[in-house]
This record gives structure tokens, C-alpha cells and sequence, in this order.
């Protein structure tokens, strides 16, 4: 794909440029793998799943990955085989999206909120660290806009848990995992983070192989996408196969049958038993056929989204606009959300700005209102979260995805110094 199109006007729609906020990147590749599941005879979850399976684990360097339908079930299934629930306490960022809050509530843990760093969406570790007691079980940073957190940080805090720590599980084998790690864990909600690298203990780690337990979302509008889908993965448990964690999740995302559709397949195999009365979520072999041709393009794709970075970085810092930093010493970020803030302005004025933004043709969006500010949460989270609510108030998210070119992305920078120029 060419990026650069010297002497073109980006897409116009009834006279105006037209910049969608984040279409998928799919090309032939993937249409075509997805037409050879379709004549395979092979739609549901198969051998291409199990491939992009293995393919993701290599990728992270994680010690296993199972695919699913989507990030959330894949925290669900992650809090679940962990052996959390009932009684149990999970921290979560209040400057978030839903599906962060929801997993551990459709388990039946307590969520308590954190509020933000000032000026920062990542959860003030100081109060994180306070926060912790003897029902707390894990921990669920968010990996905003593919940016990494400081997970040093966090399993510090983790440790310092072990003398309050009280490991229970409500399963057998979420009760040897929390007998093993003995401390807090540490759960990635990583929805934007695919191909995102940190320092970590001295070294380079990926994303996937950092945290205890990792969620990646692979919806539409991700950097990798299988249309719909997530994953889960792992670090390796000492004195836990990683088998054994895999065929765990296998269960709990097929109705606690003992064999997948494949494995019913071989000759005289079509008997099974059902273990528990679990859940239905696992992916097909159609999302994985996008998936593998997605994963094999996806170091190009991440360096795209670098380079449109740059342009963005470029015009904000002569506007003197803060912006999420992607590309430090100590982290390169998977590039997946352009989050700005103009100095100065509130929630109304943030709105206008937007609307002059539309009328331009580049669709801009918000990331994230705060869950405290939600009605479905408003019950659920006691407290106030001033840092959080301020850095939401005047945050806008510039379109970032591998279909700009330079030049809409020169456009973008341009429409949005002129739509804010008189609110500085």
C-alpha cells in the first residue's frame, strides 16, 4: 500500500475530506483465507484457531494463549480460572472502558475504583498500594492507548501483598495458582496493546509476557483484528503446566465440554462429558483465518501507525497540545489510540472543537468517560476520582489507524490546529 500520495486530496464525500475515525485495515490476503475456511468445510473452532493460538504465543513469548470471542470473555475466563468471585476484592482503573469493571463483576467480585495519576489515565499507584487488603486478588491495569504500564511498579506493589495475602479459589485449579503466586496478581487488561514492548526487570518483554495473566481484544477497530475476538495468555506458573491452564480454558469457554468440535471429529471420538455448567466463548476458525493473515502483515502495520504518530507528535508539540508519549527509553507503544489534550478548556468547549473537526470531515472521539460518571456505574463506585474526571474533560482522540495516508494525516494535524487555535 502506497501511504504517500503525492499530489491526491484525501477521500472527499459531498465536497468535504471524509477521515474515519478507525476502520479495519483488511486487505486480500485476509479475504482470501477466510474463502479457503469457508470451502474447507471448517468454520467453527478448528485448526486455524489453534494455529493463530500458537502463532500469538510465539508472537508475545507468552507461556500459552487461548482464543475467544471477545477481550471481555477473555478476562471473565482469565478471573475465573484464577479462582476469583465471591468475596473477593479486584482494583480497576476508574478511567476505563466498561468491559475492564464488567468482567469482574460478572464473577461476583467487588470492583473498587481507582482514581487517575494527575495528568496521567494510569491509576495513582500510591493509592493503588494503599488499597490492598487481605480480600484483594488482582489487580487489573489498563494498557491505555498501547502504551504499557509502569508494571515494575505494580509487582512491587504486588509483593508487598504476600503478608496480607489470603489465597482461596473457588476452583481447584484457581486454588493452586493463588497458593503458588501467593501475592496479588497481576491481570493486563491489554485491549490495545498487541506488539506493544516494555522494559521489564532489565529486559525487553512484550506485552503477553509480562503481566500473570494478559487479556487482548481483536475487535474492529483494534490494530489486529479477527472482526470480532480476543485472547487470553499466560505467564508460565511454577508447579503449573501450562496444559493444563489451556485445557482449563478450553473448558470454561465450551460449555465445560471435555472435547472441542475437532478432537469429536476423530475416528470413533464423537463421545464426551460435560465437567461444569460453563460458558460459550469460544472463537471460530473464520475470525482466525483474519487473524493469521492479519498477525503475518502486523509488524508493517505497527510501524505505520508510527510513523502517522510522528506527523501527529510533530504538529501537537508546535501547538503546544500534550499527547500520549508512544516511543520512550523504556517502552514502545503499539500506537493504537492519538490521545491529546488542550490546555485550558472543559467538556463544552471540548465538544465544540469536535463538531469543527466533523464539519471538516475527520471524525475525532473521546477516550475515555470515566466509569464513575457511567449511570450503570454511578452505584457501584464510591468515592471521587478528580484526576480522572479532569484528564476526560478536555481529552480528544485524533483518527489513528494504517489507512491514512501522509497526507490525510497532514490534514488531520492541520483542521485540528485551526479548530483549536482559538481556545488556546
Amino acid at each position: 500500500m502506497n501511504h504517500v500520495r503525492s499530489g491526491t486530496a484525501p477521500e472527499k464525500r459531498g465536497g468535504l475530506c471524509h477521515i474515519a475515525f478507525s476502520p479495519p485495515d483488511i486487505g486480500e490476503a485476509e479475504i482470501r483465507e477466510v474463502a479457503d475456511t469457508l470451502r474447507s468445510g471448517w468454520i467453527t473452532t478448528g485448526p486455524k484457531t489453534k494455529r493463530l493460538e500458537h502463532e500469538l504465543a510465539r508472537f508475545t513469548g507468552a507461556g500459552g494463549v487461548v482464543c475467544l470471542n471477545s477481550a471481555t470473555a477473555a478476562e471473565e475466563m482469565i478471573l475465573r480460572a484464577a479462582g476469583i468471585g465471591e468475596g473477593d476484592e479486584v482494583i480497576v482503573p476508574a478511567y476505563t472502558y466498561s468491559a475492564t469493571a464488567a468482567a469482574a463483576i460478572h464473577v461476583g467480585a467487588k470492583v473498587v475504583f481507582m482514581d487517575s495519576q494527575p495528568g496521567s489515565p494510569q491509576m495513582d499507584y500510591d493509592a493503588l498500594e494503599q488499597a490492598i487488603n487481605g480480600r484483594t486478588k488482582a489487580i487489573i491495569p489498563v494498557d491505555i492507548g498501547g502504551i504499557l504500564c509502569d508494571y515494575e511498579r505494580l509487582f512491587d506493589i504486588a509483593e508487598k501483598s504476600r503478608d496480607v495475602f489470603k489465597a482461596k479459589g473457588n476452583c481447584d485449579l484457581g486454588r493452586r495458582i493463588q497458593k503458588r503466586m501467593g501475592r496479588v496478581m497481576v491481570i493486563a487488561d491489554c485491549a490495545h496493546g498487541l506488539g506493544a514492548k516494555r522494559i521489564f526487570r532489565g529486559q525487553w518483554r512484550n506485552a503477553g509476557d509480562i503481566a500473570d495473566f494478559t487479556s487482548f481484544s481483536f475487535h474492529a477497530v483494534k490494530n489486529f483484528t479477527t472482526g470480532e475476538g480476543g485472547a487470553a495468555a499466560w505467564r508460565t506458573i511454577e508447579g503449573i503446566d501450562d496444559e493444563e491452564i489451556y485445557r482449563y480454558f478450553q473448558l470454561l469457554s465450551l460449555h465445560g465440554q471435555s472435547k472441542d468440535a475437532l478432537a469429536k471429529t476423530q475416528l470413533g471420538g464423537w463421545e464426551y462429558d460435560i465437567i461444569g455448567p460453563w460458558y460459550k466463548c469460544n472463537m471460530t476458525d473464520i475470525m482466525a483465518a483474519i487473524g493469521l493473515k492479519q498477525l503475518e502483515r502486523y509488524p508493517g502495520l505497527l510501524e505505520r501507525r508510527r510513523q502517522i504518530i510522528g506527523i501527529y507528535d510533530r504538529a501537537c508539540d508546535r501547538m503546544g497540545v500534550s499527547h500520549l508519549e508512544h516511543y520512550t527509553k523504556e517502552g514502545i507503544s503499539s500506537g493504537h489510540l492519538y490521545i491529546t489534550r488542550i490546555p485550558g478548556i472543559d467538556s463544552t468547549r471540548r465538544q465544540e472543537i469536535i463538531a469543527l473537526m466533523a464539519e471538516k470531515g475527520v471524525a475525532c472521539n473521546v477516550h475515555y468517560k470515566p466509569l464513575p460518571l457511567m449511570s450503570g456505574y454511578k452505584d457501584l463506585c464510591s468515592g471521587r476520582f478528580p484526576n480522572a474526571v479532569a484528564y476526560y474533560e478536555n481529552e480528544i482522540t485524533l483518527p489513528l489507524h494504517t489507512l491514512l495516508s501522509d497526507e490525510d494525516a497532514e490534514y488531520v494535524a492541520e483542521q485540528f490546529r485551526t479548530a483549536t487555535e482559538s481556545y488556546m
